[in-house]
């Protein structure tokens, strides 16, 4: 990780920024929180939307690590440091577990020292690097992971900024080709199939927010794991994959949907 950091835009809203001021951090400035409360005027569970995301992460993650032997991490479209990111959550499970993570943020990679904070027996590691540059991507996590040994990918609420659903597919192809056998490919993204409200979202979104963001349909999102082993329950509402046994029976489906893949 370079010690120069790229100039923050102030004056441009940024998606982790966004995340950020709904997760109820700290780091965002007035246009983020702006564009957040406009898009929360629309739908006003989309803070809750953002928090139940973050379960399926800590749920996928552990899951990962704790129920499938996985001990290496590639988290791309990381956004910015949190409580219980992948390698804490991931290393309580397996202390010696290494993770890179990837992101092309300037505010995420001042704060990406934060996101270094390993176990001792682990290791993690940060990319200033691009989604759309794969090759970059696994050359440089290969300095920290073995790929001749499983590796889970993580793509969390990333893949709608690439809009181009083609584009999107042989990004995720390029990626999980480089996968050995046992591998895994964990998502989740924003669909547009349970709130109406949520396409008016979009549009807010995408008139005033940097990178722009391409709803799809479960089925879409599917069509990332081709080749691979959905694992039960397949791609689902987020809430709705491997839920807490305390929230059985309580749990309302959002338009973020997830699931994870094995490599054969």
């Amino acid at each position: 990780m370079t010690d120069e950091t790229p100039a923050i835009q102030h004056d441009v809203p940024q998606t982790a920024r966004i995340w950020n001021y709904w997760l109820g951090g700290k780091d965002h400035f007035p246009v983020d929180r702006n564009v957040g409360e406009e898009i929360l005027n629309v739908m006003p569970n989309m803070a809750l939307m953002a928090r139940a995301t973050r379960e399926f992460l800590k749920r996928a993650v552990h899951h990962l690590a704790a129920d499938l032997g996985v001990r290496q991490f590639l988290d791309i479209g990381t956004g910015l440091p949190t409580a219980d990111n992948t390698h804490q959550v991931a290393q309580r499970a397996a202390p010696e577990a290494r993770v890179v993570y990837v992101d092309n943020d300037p505010l995420v990679l001042a704060h990406a020292r934060a996101l270094l904070t390993s176990s001792r027996e682990g290791r993690t590691a940060y990319l200033d690097a691009d989604l759309r540059d794969p090759e970059t991507i696994l050359k440089g996590a290969a300095e920290t992971l073995d790929f001749d040994r499983p590796v889970a990918l993580l793509l969390m609420g990333i893949l709608g900024h690439i809009t181009d659903y083609d584009e999107a597919r042989s990004i995720v192809a390029r990626l999980t080709s480089a996968l050995p056998s046992g591998g895994f490919l964990a998502l989740y993204d924003a669909t547009n199939v349970v709130d109406p409200a949520v396409a008016e979202a979009a549009e807010i979104w995408n008139a005033n927010a940097e990178p722009p963001y391409a709803l799809r349909n479960p089925e879409q999102l599917e069509g990332f794991f081709e080749g691979l082993e959905l694992l039960p329950p397949g791609v689902v509402s987020c809430p709705l994959w491997h839920p807490p046994a305390a929230t059985i029976g309580t749990i309302t489906a959002i338009d973020e949907f997830g699931g994870v893949g094995r490599k054969p």
